[in-house]
Order: C-alpha cells, then structure tokens, then sequence
C-alpha cells in the first residue's frame, strides 16, 4: 500500500476549524495523512472518513502535546505506519487572552509546552526523515497574535509569546534544512471564523468587531488558511522557505 504512497503529512490539530480545512485540502489520491487532536476524537474521526472518501490513506491519534514525549510518540506512530514522514503541519494550539495579572506563570508554561515546545519536539524526532524526504516540507500554524497587537482591544501575552517562538524556531529550521531542499515556512491567520460550538478567544459582537478590525472587514474562513498551508507543501513552492504568510483580511498592517 505504502508503494503508491507519494507524500506522508502528519498533521497535528486536525479535528476541526484550520486542522480539518487543512486535511481536507490535502487529502487526495497519492497522500497519506496521520492527523492528530488532542481529545476530540468524534471530530477527528468525521474529517478522517472525509480524508478517506477522497483517496487518502489515513490514520489517527490523540495525544496532548504539551506532555513531554507526546509529539515523540506521534512521530514513530506516522513512522511505524506509513515508513517515513515527509512534510509536518504544525497546527496544535490554543488562544489564550488573559491579560498581565490574571494570567500566571503556570498559563505561560503550559502555553509554550503546547505550542513552540511541541514544535521543536516534533521536528527534532523527525529530523531524519525531513532530511531524507525528496518532498520535505514544514509549515508552522502561527497567528496574528505575534504581529499585532490591541486588534480588537484584546491582547494575548502568552500566546504571543508562544507563536512568536513558534515563528523563530521554523525560521532557524528553514536555514539548517535548506541545504537538503525540505522547506521550512509559517502561515499566521488573523481572526478566523470557528466551527459551530468550538472554543474561541472572542464571542457574540466580539466577531463582528474583530472582523470590522481588518481593513477588508472580515473574518479570515479555515479554507483560506488551508490553501496557503497547501501551497507551502506543493512542490511549486520548493524555493520558498523561511517566510511568513499573513492570511489576516490586511489585520497586519493596521
């Protein structure tokens, strides 16, 4: 089976919103997908059945990648799987908006545990993989939260933090994986719109007023940042690495 199989993505965060657009934008013929959520597996399991119906071969798995060796795991679960690993979509993580003095220490090390920790542990298990992979690629989920600050009279500290670091590790792994062509990128989303029910940092009028915050005076959909993810993975895009992609309805340059 894994004969056929042209690339091996493993995608963390996939149960819903940007993890699930993103799935679906990969899934296809030729694709092996290992997507992964923490703890909704209802979600992970509907876009798996998705991911399936379109050609993909595909598993699943849940951890949560703020425990130490969690995203080590994750990787020998694609490697056992499927043989290799050639591209990883770092998508895990949560807004937290908690502002200076209600929010502890404990929130800030939990925040870089789930994001930037995760991420460094994820590519440094698979290292050898991305080395070897003739279809290397790396994207890195960021946000407008490490470019802007006050939108919507609401700031993140920590998660500002969190991607803010996020964004400098892939940028110092796109210069050391240069040589050997795997490509290392960030897609950052402004204020994206979430599924039905799903945690999100604003409420009610809160996504009117975050979408009026953007000059384009809109939300960003989970599709919009799926394409560009997708196109970072192409092949089209070998020469491109190191960058950051606001995909934001212009919220990063107000």
């Amino acid at each position: 089976m894994t004969d056929d199989i042209e690339r091996v993505i493993l995608l963390t965060g996939a149960a819903s919103g940007i993890g699930a657009a993103t799935a679906r934008a990969l899934a296809g013929p030729g694709t092996a997908l290992l997507l992964h959520t923490r703890g909704n597996s209802e979600g992970l399991d509907r876009v798996a059945a998705e991911a399936r119906g379109a050609g993909a071969v595909v598993e699943t798995a849940l951890a949560d990648l703020a425990e130490a060796g969690a995203p080590k795991a994750l990787v020998e679960v694609a490697c056992n799987r499927f043989g290799r690993i050639d591209q990883i979509v770092s998508n895990a993580g949560f807004a937290d908006k908690r502002r200076f003095g209600d929010v502890d220490a404990a929130g800030l090390r939990l925040t870089l545990a789930a994001i930037p920790e995760a991420f460094f542990e994820l590519v440094t298990e698979a290292l050898p993989q991305l080395e070897a992979s003739n279809w290397g690629r790396v994207v890195a989920v960021s946000s407008f939260v490490a470019h802007t600050f006050g939108a919507n009279d609401t700031i993140f500290p920590v998660s500002a933090a969190a991607k803010s670091g996020l964004e400098s590790l892939a940028k110092a792994l796109a210069y050391q994986l240069a040589p050997s062509g795997t490509t290392v990128n960030c897609v950052s989303p402004g204020y994206t719109q979430k599924d039905a029910g799903a945690h999100a940092a604003v409420s009610g009028d809160g996504w009117k007023k975050a979408a009026a915050a953007a000059p384009m005076n809109s939300l960003a959909q989970p599709a919009d940042v799926a394409a560009a993810t997708a196109f970072f993975l192409s092949r089209e895009a070998e020469r491109i690495t190191g960058q950051v992609l606001h995909v934001d309805a212009g919220l990063s340059l107000v």
